[in-house]
């Protein structure tokens, strides 16, 4: 054992400071070593740049294993034996912890739903197998010295001081009933290590860590190195699961490991001093992401500094003049228009196909992967005119990322258009984002008019892809008028006949339908009144606002509902200028009468605190007629399919009115719900 100080741990305070600015790290560790000799670009990628990788099912359920493992030597320290029951459940939460954004998907995991269940299975398998065999492990265990214990350290490997600390994280140090001191580093594997490969690989590791452990405690020196394998198929032979392979460290193999050691660590410590030092990749590495690293080389020579979101802050001036450097350099050979092109087809390194077996849900999560977006559909909802997937969108994901690729996400589903709302949704406690795509089967439902739907004097409007009801609540005195517009064939006038039919259940005993396109003649009577001829609709509306006048006057709020169909047409057929003006017998102009969208726009400004309720129904989203100053007025405003995104922006200050698929498929804003909701209008035979 090495007992000599390292000269560089000495340093404090500027110096120190000065010291480390001379490097792109400020430590080290084994795992980095390997990088670096593995493949120097992912070297760089990792630990200079700090870019997170995508972890792979299998990756995944091997740190749940060790969750599960900590769980187990910590009780085991305490005197305490865990249950199998429990060391799955420590395992289940590690898997929970992962973002959608961070699963690596293949063509065996295509989802994020698949990788989960691939890593569950996985883990389950591991800590079966080391709950049956567990004495291998604790057999001789005569004390759990440490448990996951984290050392930084300032080490001498082959007799030189290395100029930055190593970082380490220890699975287990035990103390064996024979007094020897044992690190055991567990490992989940796919297939066992080959003791040959197994004696320098290893050996490297061990050296390290057995350093490390010395430099901080002295006094307990490590006589041996432990590799337990955990292979989560079964072996064929029916051998054991657990494979024990020990590194022992005496005085000559500590030598003959730390020259080995000594050898790359060298090289990288050398390179992370040189700003100038160019990273090269193996493409022959089959442990990368191919895809993930090409995009990182593209960007480190085009991106700005402030993409790169993980650098730490003491490290981006020096990693900045660096890249100026490379950039400039790069410049006159490669230009940054190809090198943009090859980013964008980078992701194609490593494509997957949409199948045909695959959910709506795994082919929105397939096709946001195509452009590396990570996100999992974990709900969808809606058996009616649309259907709801609701997106759970992992932490450094841009949501607005998404919406630019409605489009692909509509192909994938092979529908026209989808709708992404602009408000995140909330279900259950947890926002998602939330994407409507028409549903487009033959076969779907028909959502049939039933007064089991309404509740008291609120007027159902429809159902929401959730299976809620949407109401409009006639006395509520902040929603008192609504503003309906779709086309042809959207489902507007068969929702005003819902309305209408509900109205009157609810207790609306007088109810005026002004109908310049003659659609409602059929419901004249039963407490129904239906005008149709212009010069008619602008004789009652005139009434009906001296009517209103009186009440003000005199009193009385007996509920009135006014159906204005087509109130844009009629507003532009109706009199105007000179048409209106009032003259003696003389011939002389002594007045001028109201025009018709005057005396509309008083019934709905003085009307609603005296009883009066309108609805305003036109199949024209005009500016010109549904100006802001009109909409104030419809603090309700439904909007069913239109033919293009300006008409939807008219009516309900957003797009998407344009993507709704038709026979009553409606978009609804009030000051009752949050957001703009989506909902299926009824139909009443």
């Amino acid at each position: 054992m090495n007992t000599t100080v390292n000269k560089y741990s000495l340093l404090a305070g500027d110096q120190l400071e000065e010291h480390f600015s001379q490097f792109l790290i400020d430590s080290w560790s084994f795992s980095g070593v390997s990088t670096f000799a593995r493949n120097e670009k992912e070297f760089e990628r990792r630990y200079i740049y700090r870019e997170p990788s995508r972890k792979s099912a299998t990756t995944v359920a091997g740190t749940a294993y060790h969750a599960a493992l900590e769980l187990f030597f910590s009780g085991l320290s305490e005197g305490e034996l865990k249950s199998i029951a429990e060391l799955q459940e420590c395992a289940y939460k590690e898997i929970d912890k992962v973002e959608a954004n961070e699963w690596k998907l293949g063509k065996k995991t295509p989802s994020v739903t698949d990788c989960i269940a691939a890593a569950t299975k996985t883990a389950n398998a591991l800590i079966e197998n080391f709950y049956k065999e567990r004495d291998i492990y604790t057999a001789n265990i005569a004390r759990v010295v440490a448990v996951e214990e984290n050392i930084s350290s300032w080490l001498i490997v082959n007799g030189v001081d290395i100029p930055l600390p190593c970082h380490s994280k220890l699975d287990l140090v035990v103390e064996l009933t024979d007094g020897r001191r044992i690190i055991i580093d567990h490992k989940s594997k796919t297939a066992y290590t080959d003791e040959s490969e197994l004696a320098y690989t290893g050996a490297k590791q061990a050296i390290v860590y057995a350093l490390q452990w010395e430099t901080v405690h002295p006094e307990m020196p490590i006589d041996e190195v432990w590799y337990m394998e955990n292979k989560h198929s079964q072996n064929k032979d029916k051998s054991p699961q657990l494979h024990k392979n020990a590194i022992v460290l005496d005085p000559d193999t500590r030598r003959l490991y730390e020259a080995i050691l000594y050898e790359p660590l060298r090289r990288m410590i050398l390179a992370t001093s040189d700003p100038n030092y160019l990273y090269t990749i193996n493409d022959a590495d089959p442990m990368v992401d191919k895809a993930e690293l090409y995009d990182f080389w593209a960007r480190t020579l085009i991106a700005d500094i402030d993409d790169f979101l993980y650098l730490p802050e003491s490290k981006r001036e020096l990693i900045s003049r660096r890249r100026r450097k490379m950039r400039d350099a790069s410049a006159a050979s490669i230009s940054p228009k190809v090198i943009k092109s090859f980013r964008k087809n980078a992701a194609t390194f490593i494509s997957y196909e949409l199948r045909d077996d695959m959910t709506n849900q795994e082919k929105i999560e397939h096709t946001l992967r195509m452009f590396n977006i990570m996100a999992q559909v974990p709900f969808a909802f809606g058996s009616y005119s649309s259907v709801s997937y609701l997106l759970e969108i992992g932490a450094g994901v841009m949501i607005s990322n998404i919406s630019k690729h409605a489009l692909d996400i509509a192909n994938a589903l092979n529908v026209p258009s989808v709708r992404i709302l602009p408000n995140l949704t909330v279900y259950n406690g947890k926002s998602y984002l939330c994407v409507e795509a028409p549903n487009l089967s033959k076969n779907k439902d028909t959502l049939f008019w039933d007064d089991k739907y309404r509740d008291g004097s609120k007027i159902p409007v429809g159902l929401n892809n959730f299976g809620e009801v949407i109401y409009w609540d006639i006395h509520n005195h902040s929603t008192p008028h609504m503003l309906i517009c779709g086309a042809t064939g959207s489902g507007k006038s068969v929702s005003i006949k819902s309305t209408i039919e509900y109205a009157r259940l609810a207790g609306v005993s007088r109810i005026i339908i002004l109908d310049p396109k003659y659609e409602f003649l059929n419901l004249q009577g039963k407490g129904i009144e239906v005008i149709a001829d212009i010069e008619d609709i602008e004789q009652r509306m005139k009434e009906l606002v001296a009517e209103m006048q009186g009440r003000a006057k005199f009193g009385g709020s007996s509920m009135t509902l006014i159906v204005f169909d087509e109130f844009a047409d009629a507003v532009s057929s109706a009199r105007s200028g000179r048409a209106l003006d009032i003259k003696d017998e003389d011939g002389k102009v002594i007045g001028r009468e109201k025009s018709l969208e005057e005396n509309l726009k008083m019934l709905l400004q003085k009307g609603r605190s005296l009883g009066y309720r309108i609805i305003a129904a036109t199949q024209r989203a005009s500016t010109k007629v549904i100006t802001g100053d009109a909409k104030v007025n419809f603090p309700v405003q439904v909007c069913f399919r239109v033919p293009k995104a300006v008409d939807s922006k008219v009516v309900l200050d957003e797009e998407g009115a344009e993507t709704l698929a038709g026979r009553g498929d409606g978009l609804m804003k009030s000051p009752e719900y949050f957001g703009t909701m989506r909902f299926q209008g009824f139909y009443k035979p």
